[in-house]
């Protein structure tokens, strides 16, 4: 763990849940209730009577005076953050059962791999492989998911894979990726938003920064989806996340957070035309697996057809009882990556005798 403005502050028996890898979150509340979220057991609960509330508010006080803000009955709210660690109290004057507290572990590293992701069923190696060709096309991917899926561990893993000569910018409000971090040696800008700089402000300097890529942590606000569709429309490549309940759902969650009377047709034409892939991953106590188990399980392409019709196709699916099915990329995804060079199979997945039986069966 590497935080340095944090590294003065005593955690006492919350260091080890610190120094774990394999721990994402810590969750204090309700006088002593300690709630983790793993990558390998999910979220479970620990007994550790020695965190109790009294050293939970000494923590909080050290986070407040590190961050030059102040907590109490009159600022009962504080967010601390540092390189690796992001921590969220609230005073026990609004909290009635006690102080409660949220650390978020954002460590600069890249969790996945191709060897762990096979292992652990959290991709196949043709679906893996394909995805990989459309970051070396320069598609714009978004990854959705509920919360704790992972979905900012896959985009960052996705970002690997970019070129090493082509700029990357990324735009947070809170910092999770840490991709200058991680490729020091790569032309790469962090930025963050703030009460000062928004998503606007950020974005129109980003345009001047040249980026090849554009990463955004997470589409959550009118302002993001407004970004995310000006960085697409003017050429740039994007990679972000999204909560959606499925990848198919995305263009219709994005226009549902523009809270706005904008044409639906209109702005759906907008994102089929420049969004090529969604990609959904969703992560669940497995009975099948005995453990937390998180996998893609929706690879969905949009497109606009030659009526200037917004359109979808299912690439990939894979059921509860890890049946998977695969869909072709339409011409049009095929076509956009033959102009950027990388050459795949019309019959990518499947033939196409195999994909007209299925049609008539549905």
């Amino acid at each position: 763990m590497n935080n340095t403005i944090f590294d003065q502050i005593d955690f006492g028996p919350l260091k080890e849940f610190l120094d774990n890898d394999d721990i994402t979150d810590i969750s204090y509340s309700n006088n002593g209730q300690i709630w983790l979220k793993s990558l390998s057991r999910g979220v479970f609960q620990v007994s550790k009577p020695e965190v109790n509330n009294e050293l939970m508010e000494k923590i909080a006080f050290q986070c407040s005076n590190v961050m030059g803000k102040t907590f109490n009955m009159a600022h009962p709210f504080l967010d601390a953050e540092s390189a690796e660690l992001r921590l969220n109290f609230v005073h026990d004057s609004i909290a009635t059962n006690g102080i409660a507290c949220v650390v978020r572990k954002t460590p600069a590293k890249i969790r996945l791999n191709k060897e762990k992701l096979l292992k652990e069923n959290y991709v196949s190696l043709p679906l893996h492989d394909f995805l990989f060709k459309c970051v070396e096309g320069h598609c714009n991917i978004i990854v959705s998911g509920e919360t704790g899926s992972g979905k900012t561990e896959l985009v960052k893993y996705l970002a690997s894979h970019t070129k090493e000569n082509e700029k990357i910018i990324t735009i947070e409000d809170t910092l999770e990726l840490h991709l200058d971090r991680i490729f020091p040696h790569r032309d790469i800008v962090a930025m963050k938003t703030n009460n000062i700089a928004s998503y606007s402000d950020v974005l129109v300097t980003c345009m001047r920064q040249n980026p090849r890529w554009i990463l955004l942590s997470e589409v959550r606000s009118a302002e993001a989806v407004t970004a995310v569709r000006n960085s697409i429309s003017s050429g740039h490549n994007i990679l972000s996340t999204i909560h959606s309940d499925k990848a198919s759902g995305i263009p219709m969650r994005l226009y549902s957070l523009l809270e706005t009377n904008l044409d639906v047709d209109q702005f759906l034409k907008s994102i089929h035309r420049y969004i090529h892939l969604g990609v959904h991953v969703k992560g669940y106590m497995s009975k099948r697996y005995g453990r937390f188990q998180r996998e893609i399980v929706e690879v969905c392409e949009f497109y606009v057809d030659d009526n200037n019709e917004p359109r979808s196709n299912v690439i990939y699916t894979k059921d509860a009882a890890g049946v998977e099915v695969y869909h072709n990329p339409s011409s049009h995804l095929l076509d956009y990556l033959d102009a950027q060079g990388i050459y795949l199979p019309r019959e990518t997945f499947v033939k196409e005798e195999t994909v007209l039986k299925e049609q008539k069966s549905n």
